[in-house]
């Protein structure tokens, strides 16, 4: 686009139109990844004097971090390398602490996720 407008007329319209995109673009970026460090620290904020393990750690921070799929007992376990009964006591640890929240849903597709707020 600038090689176009400096080959062209005096007229930078189009030019000035395509930085601002682009800049829009870049400050919604920027956005995003803002409100989803804030939304990590408030959550951890919520959860800083709750004595978690490092399971419970690890996976939430996953979550947060933008975990793919839903989260189950089964996927906790591989992610942890531990057993489905610890996996689901380390979940309902969290849920009934208010940091994870059962999906709707149920019986061995049970899925649960991060409450942020």
């Amino acid at each position: 686009m600038l090689e176009r407008t400096q080959k062209g007329d005096t007229d930078i319209t189009r030019w000035q139109t395509w930085f601002l995109e682009c800049l829009l673009h870049a400050i919604e970026g920027a956005h995003g990844t803002l409100s989803a460090v804030l939304n990590k620290a408030r959550f951890w904020e919520r959860f800083a004097k709750a004595p978690l393990n490092e399971r419970q750690i690890e996976v939430l921070n996953l979550m947060l971090d933008g975990f793919d799929g839903k989260l189950t007992t089964s996927k906790w376990a591989k992610l942890t390398k531990s057993s489905q009964d610890t996996a689901y006591r380390d979940i309902l640890d969290l849920v009934e602490r208010g940091a994870l929240r059962k999906d709707e849903g149920g019986g061995r597709s049970t899925s649960y996720s991060v409450v942020t707020k």
